[in-house]
């Protein structure tokens, strides 16, 4: 016969792992809620802001074939210029996500469904290798570019946007 000792370590025991178990879901879910919240921040200053909206217009608009070229037409990446600021706004936007990503801190299908990675990398790409070169930077936007390279592992793979 069981007696009642045995019952209460039995119902104990239940307890504790219930309540661990309980612990590990609500650590889940504000760690979930912690980055979603941090994701709506970030999308909502580079999809409303003024200054992010014209940084971003600017990125997309220019034309030039190469960092040279770019240097010719807008002026030194480096400078108050309206277009090279443009895109060192944006260069310094994504390397935040990048860092952010690198270190598990955001998840890669909202960055995906939020930010236009791919397009803005690949306009940006040419400027960055220049930049590298000529202040001796190898690493300048190394994290925007890890993100990139990380977002067009997932859609080769088929990962979608969800």
């Amino acid at each position: 016969m069981v007696d009642i000792s045995t019952v209460s370590i039995v119902i104990a025991s239940a307890s504790v792992v219930a309540g661990i178990v309980y612990y590990a879901f609500q650590i889940r879910h504000q760690t979930k809620m912690r980055q979603t919240d941090l994701v709506t921040r970030l999308s909502s200053d580079f999809s409303t802001s003024r200054r992010f909206l014209e940084a971003f217009v600017d990125t997309y608009e220019v034309e030039f074939k190469d960092y040279s070229d770019f240097v010719k037409r807008y002026g030194r990446p480096i400078s108050k210029n309206q277009v090279p600021m443009s895109f060192m706004i944006m260069g310094n936007f994504f390397e935040q996500i990048g860092v952010l990503f690198r270190n598990k801190l955001i998840d890669a299908s909202l960055i995906s469904q939020l930010f236009p990675i791919s397009p803005m990398w690949e306009k940006m790409k040419p400027l960055a290798e220049g930049m590298r070169k000529e202040y001796h930077q190898p690493e300048l936007w190394e994290w925007f570019e890890y993100l990139y390279n990380e977002m067009k592992k997932r859609e080769q793979k088929g990962v979608g946007n969800g």
